[in-house]
């Protein structure tokens, strides 16, 4: 099986530089477990690594799509797995990185998810339901049908929710029951965590930076080039809250301090869903003195659990 390295975390830990320098000792090729990154001129809201950044590490599942383009698990489980062979027989390490926990746990655990393909009838018909029902019946009826991926999704998370009724209407499985094929990879999962004011106090710091960035004139120039705002990039952090901004229904200080506390809420899901798995390996960054420490502990337990000191330094 090839050996794949999983560094997750929640939004604003430091993914980005920590997976950029271990990439760099270990010879590695970084793939994106980002469900936003894949899509262009979505750079300064999706936190994206900068082309500087990306000059030094080989990146993958970034700027792969448009705005208006369909991406979804199985699209990445799919590019993964051509993915990985080909960095393998290139002699570099495969590295998953991000903070999307769907489309970690598809990989790592290979979900199966060939019974339920997309069916445009039925979603069509779902999103009219959506459109004159409201979110909040799609959501009622989801809490009934499959609990557990209720309990997963956002309320006003549309595309999740209909993605879950579909399953359920067209298997009769349940979407947070999805069968595991056998595993693929080698697979070692590292998570970075931070005490929970100092993670915030970075979430807050990475919003004044975005909008600072560029993040409004961002949001303007994709309104501009005619994307409805239905689309899932508009239901991304940063975009949704920046149109009430645009649109005169908000003042910037009131869409900062919602986005700041939109994206507290987030970082709490995604550790929420990666606490679930118990074979995580949690590195606290502010244990290290050093990001340069990190990344050699980092480097140390790829090196004795996944590659062996052999095959890192050839």
């Amino acid at each position: 099986m090839y050996p794949l390295l999983v560094l997750l975390g929640p939004t604003a830990v430091g993914k980005t530089a920590v997976a950029i320098k271990v990439a760099k000792r270990l010879k590695g090729e970084i793939i994106s477990a980002d469900s936003m990154q894949v899509y262009r001129h979505l750079d300064v809201g999706t936190a994206k690594p900068t082309q500087a950044e990306r000059a030094g590490v080989p990146h993958h599942l970034i700027d792969v799509v448009e705005p208006n383009e369909e991406f979804n698990v199985v699209r990445f489980q799919t590019e993964v797995k051509r993915l990985v062979p080909e960095i393998a027989g290139r002699g570099h390490l495969p590295m998953l990185v991000g903070g999307t926990g769907l489309y970690i746990r598809a990989v790592v655990d290979n979900y199966n998810f060939s019974p339920g393909g997309p069916n445009p009838l039925l979603r069509a018909t779902l999103r009219e339901r959506a459109e004159r029902e409201g979110a909040a019946a799609l959501y009622a009826e989801l809490k009934e049908l499959d609990p557990l991926a209720a309990a997963r999704i956002q309320p006003t998370d549309v595309r999740r929710i209909i993605r879950a009724l579909e399953v359920k209407k067209l298997t009769g499985q349940r979407i947070s029951e999805r069968g595991k094929g056998p595993p693929l990879y080698r697979t070692l999962q590292i998570g970075l965590i931070r005490e929970r004011q100092r993670l915030y106090a970075a979430i807050d710091a990475r919003v004044d930076e975005m909008i600072e960035q560029g993040l409004i004139e961002e949001t303007r120039w994709l309104l501009a080039q005619g994307y409805p705002e239905t689309l899932p990039v508009f239901q991304a952090l940063g975009y949704k809250e920046m149109i009430p901004y645009l649109r005169g229904e908000a003042t910037l200080e009131e869409a900062r301090r919602i986005l700041k506390r939109e994206t507290r809420h987030f970082a709490k899901r995604q550790l929420t869903w990666f606490r679930r798995d118990k074979r995580i390996i949690w590195l606290d960054r502010d244990a290290f003195s050093r990001e340069e420490d990190l990344v050699e502990e980092i480097a140390r337990l790829a090196e004795g659990k996944l590659l062996g000191d052999h095959e890192c330094n050839q």
